[in-house]
């Protein structure tokens, strides 16, 4: 039987339920980013560990503003081997699917989450 997210993050115990939660979200998210409207229409999508970890700092930028390096340090996640490690662990539970070429070590040093999320970040013009 599958684990699910709150099995798999207790058994962990390095990332809090949240955080899974938030990569698992931040996978659709990307996906569309990189697929447009087909991403919906067709079956699965395949995008690489950067393009993911690409896809999260746009989805955390655009989820808690400037607030997205304290958020994601609250719930574990300081670099971008985090989100490896997080992706992985959900991989091994059935809850995301890797290729064979596929390796953790895609995830390594992406970026900086301070230069990222503090010295470039990007105020949106847009008013909600």
């Amino acid at each position: 039987m599958k684990k699910s997210i709150e099995e798999i993050a207790k058994l962990d115990g390095r990332y809090s339920l949240r955080a899974f939660q938030f990569v698992h979200e931040g996978l659709g998210f990307s996906v569309k980013k990189y697929y447009g409207s087909e991403a919906e229409d067709s079956g699965p999508h395949h995008i690489t560990g950067k393009q993911l970890c690409l896809g999260l700092a746009e989805f955390a930028a655009e989820k808690w503003g400037r607030m997205a390096k304290v958020t994601l340090n609250q719930l574990g996640i300081k670099s971008t081997q985090d989100f490896g490690n997080i992706v992985y662990l959900m991989v091994e539970h059935k809850w995301m699917h890797a290729r064979p070429e596929d390796t953790i070590e895609e995830f390594g040093d992406v970026y900086n989450f301070e230069e990222v999320f503090e010295k470039n970040y990007q105020f949106s013009n847009s008013k909600n």
